[in-house]
């Protein structure tokens, strides 16, 4: 078969059985709240079977679905997660959640597409089954959600827009939503119900105090309790900051905090909107005042970093301090409840907070500071994607990067797997901060951080991704007439395109980027480019061309004594030439690559080999020894954990086992090859069970 591209690393596909279990952890002391969440109790199902009851008379065919809404602060993410948690055992099928950064202080609002691929994600859907359009890739979302009982919770929802085509349409759903506007289509057209969030009432706040200060010292000291809670204006945010405070000071008295916040409500401008901000910077500011001088620096500049989260490295090479500090830093900030670990190691703000952290940098680190800062922090995400982009792939070309700035943290990577979590858990972070990079003038940092991610985003599928990364790249390649640049974003929009089967798009970047690297004398760039034409061709019926393609790759490879690009150009060439008929030549061609692949020790390319050579023996009629190459493939797939190319390779056993007459070693080759094809919904499985039904008897 055809071996793709030498930098591929190993499919990494699961079975579609997962139960999503995607609830951030509950709030450790969750008071008041007692309407709302009756108000949420009563969308339930009334009894066990799916679809019955709850929404108030709401017709058992329809997906039920509520919006929590209110001004920021309010604690609408608080309430919705932490009665999900209530009633998460209502839902056996699983619970998804996103938090769709619909009221950030810069544009990073989720997009539809990005949210549709992470539950698809969730749902461990491999690749080769996720479609290449949105309205493909919602409909199957619906698809999985179909006859479930499932939690979604849309968090921080924008408008209607972005949450209307997440919405299940299977009864036994429910999905909550949280947003700062009222989302009102969504009531008359979806039916959802409205459930307006407002401030605590003064019971409500004292009971917040009380669970996170102890009864003992808000029973001790009332006169101050009224004036924080006065203060905090009922603002569950603006509480928890000052419970915060205390908590950790238990010997200060709670006058002396009000005293404080008293002195930091009279010296700073309010927000301007006459909402339940009016009073909440005094609160940040008298927090922010708390800190020391290396945890205040660390806040401010936490505002110029992009990402929806950070994690401790990004944090140290953003102020320019080893991670074991920043690590320490990042504690302090968070038992001052001004940012949350929403994931272990993984750190963010709450928008007012995100918002104040950008006013305070902007106001007090100078404009240099604050740019230097961003370097560090983007020589941070390029160099430390670059070092998990070898580990990831390592047989990948690399590309030449400026040395880091003084101060910062470049991770390291034992092996694949380290590598392949880094990318999931960082991928958000890297998007947004390419984007940064381009729009700040960083246009290397820009097109190289896309380059780094090509790997990752190629092989788990997240093609849409890729595209909108490389058309940011190109730009920014373009502004600074980098030719290098320009290529590798060419390549990559057009290997995105080609996966998505969009062969005419594919075909033109490719031949741009084929001219690039030619113009630049990047032969090995040439060669990729040959080798994506080599695959759009044949995916295309046109296999002279595919052959021509095939040539040219293995010819430059070879010239630039790239041998590993030159063991799996032989075996594309000896695939080409088996779409053409002329099985001797695939007999010679990935001969020459099982020989090279196997010196190498690359246990990828050497079972892609022995398949092709399988595919040639079985066509020419040496059945034995179709047999016995297959059976090869069979085993270094299965010991590399490829389920799918390894049930192509059983599919192919099994059909030479038929053609020498071994009727029962072929039906137990397709009834393996059926099994791993139908864990993993793959197209091909009912291929593999008409042949068992050819052959009669089981098909398991």
């Amino acid at each position: 078969e055809p071996s793709g591209m030498p930098a591929t690393a190993p499919e990494q596909i699961t079975v579609v059985t997962a139960v999503p279990q995607q609830l951030p952890s509950d709030v450790a002391h969750f008071t008041g709240r007692e309407r709302e969440l009756a108000g949420l109790d009563a969308l339930l199902p009334a009894g066990t079977g799916e679809g019955e009851g709850g929404g108030g008379g709401r017709p058992p065919t329809a997906a039920r679905i509520t919006v929590i809404a209110g001004s920021g602060g309010l604690g609408k993410t608080t309430l919705a997660v932490h009665w999900a948690h209530r009633v998460r055992d209502r839902f056996p099928d699983g619970q998804l959640y996103v938090n769709l950064r619909g009221f950030g202080p810069t544009d990073s609002a989720m997009t539809v597409a990005e949210a549709v691929r992470g539950f698809l994600d969730a749902f461990q859907v491999p690749a080769h089954r996720i479609p290449a359009t949105l309205e493909a890739q919602t409909a199957l979302y619906r698809s999985l959600l179909a006859g479930r009982r499932m939690l979604i919770l849309l968090d921080n929802a924008r408008d209607a827009e972005q949450v209307r085509p997440l919405l299940p349409g299977s009864p036994g759903c429910l999905a909550v939503l949280t947003s700062r506007n009222e989302l009102t289509s969504l009531v008359v057209a979806e039916q959802a119900q409205p459930l307006p969030l407002d401030l605590l009432d003064r019971d409500e706040a004292r009971e917040l105090l009380i669970s996170r200060v102890g009864a003992e010292r808000v029973a001790a000291e009332p006169e101050a309790v009224e004036e924080v809670i006065t203060v905090c204006a009922g603002l569950p945010l603006a509480l928890a900051i000052v419970a915060a405070r205390a908590a950790t000071h238990p010997r200060f008295g709670l006058e002396a905090l009000a005293g404080e916040l008293r002195d930091a409500r009279g010296s700073l401008d309010a927000f301007e909107g006459g909402d339940a901000t009016t009073d909440v910077r005094a609160v940040f500011s008298w927090s922010y005042h708390t800190l020391g001088a290396d945890a205040a620096r660390l806040f401010r500049l936490l505002g110029v970093h992009p990402g929806p989260d950070i994690a401790a490295p990004a944090a140290a090479s953003l102020v320019g301090i080893p991670v074991p500090q920043a690590r320490r830093l990042l504690i302090q900030l968070t038992r001052a409840h001004l940012i949350t670990e929403r994931a272990p190691g993984q750190y963010g703000f709450h928008d007012l907070l995100r918002a104040y952290a950008m006013e305070l940098t902007q106001a007090y680190d100078a404009p240099e500071e604050r740019r230097t800062a961003l370097h560090r922090m983007l020589d941070h995400y390029l160099h430390t994607a670059v070092a998990a982009g070898r580990a990831f792939t390592p047989h990948r070309e690399p590309i030449t990067v400026e040395p880091v700035r003084p101060g910062v943290s470049v991770g390291e990577f034992a092996g694949h797997g380290q590598a392949l979590l880094w990318f999931i858990l960082t991928c958000p972070a890297l998007m947004a901060a390419l984007q940064e990079a381009a729009e700040a003038g960083f246009e290397t940092h820009a097109w190289q951080l896309a380059w780094s991610l090509t790997e990752f985003l190629d092989q788990r599928g997240h093609w849409h991704d890729q595209r909108t990364a490389h058309r940011i790249a190109l730009g920014s390649a373009h502004r600074i007439r980098d030719l290098t640049g320009q290529a590798h974003s060419c390549y990559a929009l057009g290997l995105a395109d080609l996966r998505m089967g969009r062969y005419d798009r594919a075909r033109g970047h490719l031949v741009r980027a084929l001219n690039l690297h030619r113009e630049t004398g990047n032969a090995v760039g040439q060669a990729l480019a040959h080798g994506a034409l080599n695959l759009a061709s044949e995916r295309e019926g046109r296999h002279d061309e595919g052959l021509h393609h095939a040539l040219r790759a293995l010819k430059l490879y070879r010239a630039a004594g790239h041998r590993s690009g030159e063991a799996y150009a032989l075996n594309n060439v000896g695939w080409a030439y088996a779409m053409l008929g002329d099985f001797q030549q695939t007999l010679v061609h990935c001969g020459k690559a099982l020989t090279m692949l196997r010196q190498a020790g690359d246990r990828r390319g050497e079972s892609a080999a022995w398949d092709s050579l399988g595919y040639a023996h079985q066509h020419i009629g040496d059945h034995q020894q179709a047999i016995s190459c297959y059976r090869h493939a069979v085993d270094l797939r299965r010991g590399r954990g490829e389920r799918v190319r390894e049930a192509e390779s059983l599919h192919r056993l099994g059909s030479a086992q038929l053609a020498a007459g071994d009727r029962a070693g072929a039906r137990r080759s397709w009834q393996r090859a059926l099994t791993r094809f139908d864990s993993l919904g793959h197209p091909d499985a009912h291929r593999v069970r008409d042949g068992l039904t050819g052959l009669g008897g089981s098909d398991g």
